[in-house]
């Protein structure tokens, strides 16, 4: 119970914006539940901690997959039929299950007693259920944005002009939880992670006319978001965020505005983040129109945006 409520108060927010991931990742941990079941006879003296490492992976599973669940249920009702759909997954589960209790009735005669036939059933059909699984996931088109969409597209864009449409980007989107160094982006923050000072108060808002302050600190990009910024200006505002990463933290050699944007970076990257701000007024508003040609959505977002809005004004000279 305590790791059901720990995960969805960490990782809550990430179940929408990479709903495909967390569904991979509920299916890995359901099959290492499993796995740790069937192992815990064997080890007696340490049969308590193995079982409740299980029913903790279980846990994390119920959560993780029922709400994963619901977002692919959400993208999958085209025509606002979300109980239709969410009644016909049910069914599906249903036969599924059903056809798994016909079979086990005639394996369990056959692994009774036979620990090696047992594990060797159970490895084949974990491949096959994750391999199944992945196919599964990968199938899925999201036509609305999240962080890892937007990036690969903006990029592409940069790199040579074109948008890829929702089902390129879709095919390049990673699947898997990713372990590698990056520069992280904090969207939706409170006002005391990006400005200490009023100098940073100032720095922030210079060369920036939009309803959301934007800078880097203790190696993040974060951005502070106004109460009145549209969905627009929450893609402005990542597509200027992924913009800092890629530059702070390069995976490949830069190209083209990103190239000339690097050319700006200082020791207190304040001179980056209002170049910044530059290039984003000379692209972002072809950059927008492309995106609703190609197919994506504009009116709604899956960005992992934190509840904190903040409110300044500008001193009238």
């Amino acid at each position: 119970m305590l790791g059901r409520i720990l995960f969805a108060w960490l990782k809550g927010n990430k179940l929408d914006s990479e709903a495909k991931k967390w569904r991979l990742v509920a299916d890995v941990l359901n099959d290492i539940a499993m796995f740790m079941e069937i192992l815990a006879p064997n080890f007696p003296t340490c049969f308590t901690l193995i079982v409740c490492s299980a029913g903790i992976f279980k846990s994390i599973v119920g959560v993780a997959g029922g709400a994963t669940r619901a977002a692919l249920t959400l993208h999958q009702a085209r025509r606002d039929n979300m109980a239709d759909i969410s009644a016909k997954d049910g069914s599906q589960e249903t036969l599924v299950n059903l056809a798994g209790l016909l079979v086990s009735l005639i394996l369990i005669p056959l692994v009774t007693d036979n620990p090696l036939l047992t594990f060797v059933l159970f490895f084949l059909f974990t491949i096959l259920h994750l391999c199944a699984n992945y196919k599964a996931v990968r199938s899925v088109v999201m036509e609305t944005l999240n962080e890892a969409r937007l990036a690969i597209v903006l990029h592409q864009y940069l790199r040579d002009g074109r948008v890829l449409g929702p089902l390129e980007a879709n095919l390049k989107e990673p699947v898997f939880l990713e372990f590698r160094r990056t520069v992280p982006i904090k969207l939706g923050v409170r006002l005391g992670e990006l400005i200490y000072t009023s100098e940073d108060l100032i720095l922030a808002m210079k060369n920036n006319h939009k309803p959301f302050l934007i800078g880097v600190k203790r190696g993040s990009v974060c951005v502070c978001l106004g109460p009145d910024a549209s969905v627009c200006d929450e893609i402005r505002a990542v597509c200027q965020a992924v913009c800092l990463c890629t530059v702070l933290q390069p995976v490949s050699p830069l190209e083209g505005a990103l190239k000339q944007l690097s050319m700006s970076q200082s020791n207190n990257h304040w001179e980056l983040v209002h170049e910044s701000h530059k290039l984003m007024d000379q692209i972002f508003q072809p950059f927008l129109k492309a995106l609703e040609v190609a197919g994506w959505q504009t009116s709604r977002t899956l960005l992992d945006w934190d509840e904190w809005r903040v409110e300044w004004k500008k001193k009238s000279s």
